[in-house]
């Protein structure tokens, strides 16, 4: 037999098993499309099929296989789909996985849909070990110190798997075994045939188990050997949100640490969290209670954090984001962000421009070195090179019915408190007074001015409001200052 390696020579089919209830996971949604690192259970298990190069990706769909194949249709819109029709073990999930592909050839791996950290370079590996020996079937395994409820694998005195015992079917000697069965193996397609053909229930699930088809091999003479796993985390299964938890923490912490080695600093591992999308540079520093999800990408030199999620962002080299949330935005260079910053989706932000406290932005473009730095609200607005608007101003965008536009132009300059009301154009190098409700535009150059001119009533809170303890304090001070003169 050939031994090629996986990049030369692909293998005829992957058969991906996604067709479990996972009731323990106690949820609507169905496991597989729970997450890990951003990314969904049965997604991780088809980008590690790819890595093999099969002819034919079939994923075996079954409980609340409605909402597995829409989301295959987003993300893995080219696999086949096949249907196990009810539950009846693992035998007859791989059975219905060769539905599609009846007269497929050649070599066939079956892997798990809710292994997340099986990668494809194992994968790989498992075919080129199967290739070396010419085996009817290739396994692949890890050895723990608690095998749990996990297969147990026998071998014969040269180190060939003659079995595979479910734990509810194993001998007291047999338990005691700590090589386990990950459930990834690489058949012979004839081979996988006939040894589903001879399966049977007679076993304490009353189910048709996969593993009865190592058996079959070698009673025909073929050899089946083992691929041994030194990282056991790969051949860790979800079945409940504790170990979610616990397989998301685990592949956190080595992206995290793949990440210090790449040249950047996080401060503090065990709070930052890091999706498999987000590309970093070398020199950012990432401070405690950072999230980063998505496409996100930061520059180098860049500081995010504390206490920050970014979820699709462009952060600009030298940059700053402080505390706050952004969604699908773009953050130039040099610009400093937060602290309680919010940037929904559209904000752009250019160089060196200063966005500070409690400051809210949607679909804005902010121009180079403008100045939002206190309190304010800009949706659906294009702001200058350095322009500068005031503490407590809205850009009120909306008018009960329809979205509207502001636009401000270069080193314009809007005064506290105002409010622009869209649409609305105010010129470049334009002044709008503070405390103004701008509802028609200003020239360039122009101050923009509709706040009435001052006036005190005299003794109005001692005639409306007799007897308060502002009445009284007044009543105080007013007679202070009067025998003061």
């Amino acid at each position: 037999m050939s031994t090629q390696s996986v990049s030369e020579r692909g293998v005829a089919a992957v058969v991906v098993l996604a067709a479990g209830a996972g009731t323990r996971m106690k949820s609507q949604t169905s496991k597989l499309l729970h997450r890990v690192a951003g990314r969904s259970l049965v997604s991780c298990a088809v980008d590690a099929a790819r890595a093999v190069h099969p002819e034919h990706l079939v994923v075996v769909v079954g409980h609340q296989r409605e909402q597995v194949q829409q989301h295959l249709a987003e993300v893995a819109p080219d696999v086949t789909i096949a249907v196990q029709a009810s539950p009846n073990g693992t035998g007859d999930a791989v059975r219905s996985g060769l539905v599609p592909i009846p007269d497929v050839a050649g070599e066939v791996v079956v892997t798990m849909g809710d292994v997340p950290m099986l990668t494809g370079e194992t994968l790989a590996e498992l075919v080129e070990t199967h290739r070396r020996f010419g085996d009817a079937a290739t396994v692949l395994t890890t050895v723990l110190d608690d095998a749990g409820s996990y297969g147990r694998i026998v071998r014969d005195p040269e180190g060939e798997v003659t079995a595979i015992v479910e734990r509810k079917d194993c001998t007291p000697e047999q338990v005691a075994i700590g090589e386990i069965n990950a459930g990834i193996y690489v058949f012979d397609a004839q081979v996988l045939r006939d040894g589903l053909a001879s399966l049977t229930t007679d076993n304490a699930q009353g189910e048709l188990y996969l593993t009865d088809v190592i058996k079959y091999a070698r009673s025909v003479g073929g050899h089946v050997h083992p691929q041994v796993l030194n990282d056991a985390w790969q051949a860790e299964g979800i079945n409940d949100r504790v170990q979610l938890a616990a397989m998301g923490r685990e592949v956190n912490r080595r992206l995290c640490e793949k990440w210090m080695r790449a040249g950047v600093t996080i401060v503090d591992p065990a709070t930052t969290w890091i999706e498999d999308s987000v590309s970093i540079d070398p020199d950012v520093t990432l401070l405690p209670g950072t999230h980063l999800q998505g496409a996100t990408t930061i520059k180098s030199f860049a500081t995010v954090g504390p206490d920050t999620t970014l979820v699709d962002v462009e952060v600009g080299e030298g940059a700053s984001v402080v505390r706050s949330h952004c969604v699908l935005a773009v953050i130039g260079e040099d610009a400093t962000v937060g602290p309680y910053a919010v940037l929904r989706p559209g904000t752009e932000l250019g160089g060196r421009v200063r966005l500070g406290s409690f400051v809210e932005t949607k679909n804005a473009q902010v121009g180079g070195g403008a100045k939002i730095a206190h309190v304010a609200y800009l949706g659906d607005t294009t702001i200058g090179e350095g322009a500068s608007i005031g503490a407590a101003s809205v850009f009120a965008n909306y008018d009960g019915l329809a979205k509207h536009t502001t636009t401000v132009g270069d080193h314009a300059f809007v005064g506290a408190g105002s409010v622009l009301v869209a649409p609305v154009n105010i010129g470049a190098g334009a002044f709008v007074a503070g405390g103004s409700v701008i509802t028609e535009d200003v020239g360039a150059g122009d101050l923009g001015v509709s706040v009435e001119r001052q006036r005190n009533v005299e003794g109005w809170v001692e005639s409306k409001r007799p007897g308060t303890p502002a009445a009284n304090a007044a009543k105080a001070a007013n007679n202070e200052g009067g025998q003061a003169e």
